[in-house]
């Protein structure tokens, strides 16, 4: 219910089970196939007809006109409004900013689409992005038109998200952090001269303490203790020194940033060359904060204009956003005359604190996505106030707060006193103090039937594997085409296999290609790729395996409820122009290569790969969990969340896990660190003062400075915080944006504030857990050994087809064990098998494709007591 997604086939056998609940003999099966599939194709028909007469004709005629090549390009129009622009440089942001201008010129986003379902577009979308411009020109005229409307509109947003996604790692990669390690360089070079120039001074000042202020003639001339000075140091040196400091030590109104914002301006060249399109192209949005800053970029390329004449007067209306060392630079550059301005550094000025801005949403662009305004992405307030009973249901709360805040103030007075009665936890010097976890031992026989098991399970060969999996499950078959086209080629699981086996492998499909197998050829494969492996194929498919292994006995019995998961990053470089790579040395190494992204993967307690996102370098994992937790390919989603300690945020994190229906479970590096909260029972209504005044129980648990949680503001804001997570589980707004605008330079917002305060009970109810249970601690150990193991196998779909294989001829291999009676199984056995295991699967040689012989069977599995001279694949 979580992500509110429901497929094509899950809506066709609702009505098939409705039919049969309401007795209704006709129409059957076949007709009402034939029945819908005749009702999708008038609805798209209807659909490319209204598109089509909403389309200006002139229109339609500029968006026909980007399927040909033009001149001096070697590909269409449309092909490059559709590539986006991975050159991180000067000459890379105008490409970009250039790309934005040309789709924006077209107009899509004038032609009235109400009517039109969102996803009906983003489905013609889909198809125009990803279809060669002649395959886009055969379509019938009409489907042409929406087609190409549907894919402008889209590439509106896209090319703006790009081009500032561009300028973020432009900014942060090239030229902020450049110039930061050429200053912190240049610091480093001058120290030496600081030093000398200091001694001098020292000197100096020493002369000066060591005169007597009464000689012997009287007081000390001035005229004399500058004599005495220049006996020690000249006055020419003592003058270059002070003129040195003077260079090198900030002043009172500049900072810690002066040498390196100096070095940036040296870098004017790289942004001059876009400034114009940067003020002009993207559609900026601003929240107040950011309204002076919008102002003043829109007016830069003005005041850029006007070359040398440019002077303090033409951005005086602008000077408030000119602080700190940024004063020196911009209006005391020693080499332009008084009252001139340095055009360089109020550029580089305006650009630091529009990516600032940008960062935070004080400022975006208004109809992107990623840069969008996550305030504007809300379930709309009239919308909420009507319908929010769905939401609610889906998160177990209520309009009215006080019944859930008084569970929960009840669950953590009684959690303290549960861990204050513990004589295994202990308090020293105001921390909280745990015994290091000892690995639990193997359980008696385990290692006779791990070794059994593991020799029945049958040798085959990974797309064997591949398209037997199929037979048990049909995976390959619920893949939609990413046209929405029914209709199925002959052999299309074979050819689907094919892909998956290159994609997995990483080998590309020359290896995969069979002379004389028309499902395997080049041309079929790419097509089969093209059209089936998108996210939503994948997503499906990886569902239908994640469902399967519900039905196999010792996963549902033994490994888990599927309800447990964990979330991890694997970090990975990328060798090739990428706007989702950061540089990181310590992960990625120096280099211009040394680039990477992150791979977050979600993987449950039977340890099934429920999704994952690419996240940009190695950024702080918890601001994306949330996001690839309601994208996950499962329908059944987990409730715990288990991340290492780099993933462990803040409170607002805790809070936005919670209020979202997920117990965020962090492994904490030192749990004395952690700030601990209460709850006051009189706030909840659950004690008058007088027994608030006695003793609560929680004995020495009080020496760890309990601090005390705010209830009154989640009362007073519960209606929001609703707003907002219904907001989250609906896809309306990603976690990692809202998070930003929670949050501002480090400080909470208001709602952040409430948030917070509301994490801080359940992440005080996590710590205790962690502090009083053993198993709990074990749990997301074993939990986060599972999801990186998972990485280090493979990712996605075909791990997915692997783990169902191997847990269906374990499930069988176990069976079998226990029927002969040759060894004694029990469940603590049965838990600790695994079905991360792969050395009897060939991933390598000339990937035979057959199918099984008798679908949805299982093959013999090997006798473990027979001698085996064969190698393990």
């Amino acid at each position: 219910m979580r992500n509110f997604r429901v497929s094509r086939r899950e809506l066709f056998d609702w009505a098939v089970v409705w039919l049969i609940d309401n007795k209704v003999v006709l129409p059957g099966i076949t007709v009402l196939e034939r029945l819908v599939r005749d009702v999708r194709t008038d609805e798209l028909d209807a659909i490319n007809v209204l598109l089509t007469e909403r389309t200006p004709v002139e229109l339609r005629r500029e968006l026909l006109e980007t399927l040909e090549v033009p001149d001096g390009r070697r590909v269409s129009t449309l092909e490059w409004m559709r590539t986006t622009v991975t050159d991180v440089s000067g000459t890379g942001q105008g490409k970009a900013l250039e790309r934005v201008e040309a789709v924006w010129a077209l107009g899509g986003g004038a032609v009235d689409t109400l009517g039109v379902a969102p996803v009906k577009l983003a489905e013609l979308a889909a198809y125009g992005m990803s279809a060669k411009a002649p395959k886009i020109k055969q379509l019938e005229a009409m489907r042409r038109s929406a087609t190409l409307l549907a894919t402008i509109r889209h590439l509106e947003g896209a090319s703006v998200d790009d081009a500032l996604l561009l300028f973020d790692v432009l900014m942060a990669t090239r030229l902020l952090s450049r110039a930061a390690r050429a200053g912190r360089e240049q610091k480093l070079q001058s120290l030496p001269r600081l030093r000398k120039a200091a001694a001098d001074l020292a000197a100096a000042v020493a002369v000066v303490y060591e005169t007597p202020l009464e000689a012997e003639k009287g007081p000390t001339r001035a005229a004399d203790l500058v004599g005495r000075i220049e006996q020690v140091i000249s006055k020419e040196r003592l003058t270059a020194a002070l003129d040195l400091i003077a260079e090198l030590v900030p002043g009172e109104e500049d900072d810690d940033d002066l040498e390196w914002r100096a070095e940036l301006i040296a870098r004017f060249k790289t942004v001059r060359p876009f400034i114009d399109s940067l003020a002009q192209a993207i559609p900026w949005g601003c929240t107040p904060a950011g309204t002076p800053i919008v102002k003043a970029v829109k007016d830069l390329p003005t005041l850029l204009a006007r070359g040398k004449y440019a002077g303090v007067e033409h951005m005086r209306e602008h000077d408030g956003l000119v602080s700190g060392s940024w004063r020196r630079l911009v209006y005391h550059n020693p080499n332009l005359p008084d009252g001139s301005l340095d055009r360089a550094a109020y550029t580089f000025c305006l650009l630091e604190a529009l990516h600032a801005a940008l960062r935070r949403r004080d400022v975006y662009a208004i109809g992107a996505d990623r840069w969008g305004d996550p305030r504007g992405k809300l379930i709309p307030r009239p919308v909420w106030q009507v319908h929010p009973d769905s939401v609610l249901t889906a998160l177990s709360l209520e309009m009215d707060p006080a019944r859930h805040l008084q569970d929960l103030a009840e669950d953590l007075d009684a959690a303290y006193k549960q861990v204050a009665a513990n004589p295994a936890v202990t308090v020293k010097g105001g921390r909280l103090n745990l015994e290091k976890l000892e690995a639990l031992p193997l359980p008696d026989g385990y290692q006779a039937v791990h070794d059994a098991v593991q020799a029945m399970l049958p040798r085959i060969d990974y797309p064997e594997l591949l398209l037997e999996v199929n037979g048990h499950t049909g995976y390959f078959e619920v893949m939609p085409h990413l046209s929405g086209s029914e209709a199925r080629r002959p052999d299309l699981d074979i050819s689907q296999a094919g892909v998956l086996v290159a994609r997995s492998c990483n080998v590309g499909f020359v290896p995969v290609v069979k002379a004389g197998q028309p499902a395997l050829t080049l041309s079929r494969l790419l097509g089969v790729e093209k059209g089936y492996f998108h996210h939503e194929g994948l997503a499906a498919a990886s569902a239908t395996l994640v469902t399967a292994q519900d039905d196999i006995s010792i996963a549902v019995q033994d490994w888990g409820g599927g309800l447990v998961a964990s979330a991890d990053g694997l970090r990975f470089v990328v060798p090739v122009k990428s706007l989702h790579s950061r540089p990181n040395p310590v992960y990625f190494g120096r280099g211009k290569r040394s680039r990477g992204s992150t791979w977050l993967a979600v993987v449950n307690d039977r340890v099934m790969g429920l999704g994952g996102l690419v996240v940009p370098g190695t950024m702080r994992d918890s601001l994306f969990i949330l996001d690839a937790l309601h994208r996950l390919d499962a329908i059944e989603q987990p409730d715990i969340v288990t991340t290492d300690t780099a993933s462990y945020d803040s409170d607002i994190v805790f809070g936005l896990f919670a209020i979202c229906g997920y117990q965020f479970a962090p492994r904490i590096a030192d749990i004395g660190d952690a700030q601990m909260w209460r709850l006051d029972l009189v706030d909840v209504g659950l004690a008058d003062q007088a027994v608030a005044k006695a003793d609560n129980g929680y004995r020495h648990l009080n020496d760890l400075g309990l601090r005390k949680i705010n209830i009154r503001i989640i009362r007073h804001h519960w209606a929001d915080m609703l707003h907002v997570a219904g907001s989250l589980v609906t896809n309306q707004v990603r976690a990692y944006d809202l998070l930003r605008m929670l949050s501002a330079d480090g400080r909470l917002t208001g709602l952040g504030a409430v948030f917070a305060h509301y994490g801080r009970i359940f992440k005080s109810m996590h710590l205790l857990h962690v502090a009083h249970l053993e198993d709990y601690r074990r749990m997301m150990g074993a939990q986060l050994n599972m999801g990186m193991e998972d990485q280090l196998g493979a990712l996605g779909l075909g791990l997915n087809a692997i783990i169902y294989w191997n847990s269906l001829y374990i499930d069988a291999a176990v069976k079998a064990l226990q029927a002969d009676g040759q060894l004694v199984i029990g469940p603590e056995i049965r838990a600790r098998l695994t079905p991360l295991i792969w050395e009897h699967i060939n991933f390598h040689g000339s990937y035979p494709f057959t199918r099984p012989e008798a679908p949805g069977n299982l093959r013999p599995l090997r006798d473990a007591r027979a001698e085996d001279d064969e190698q393990d694949y």
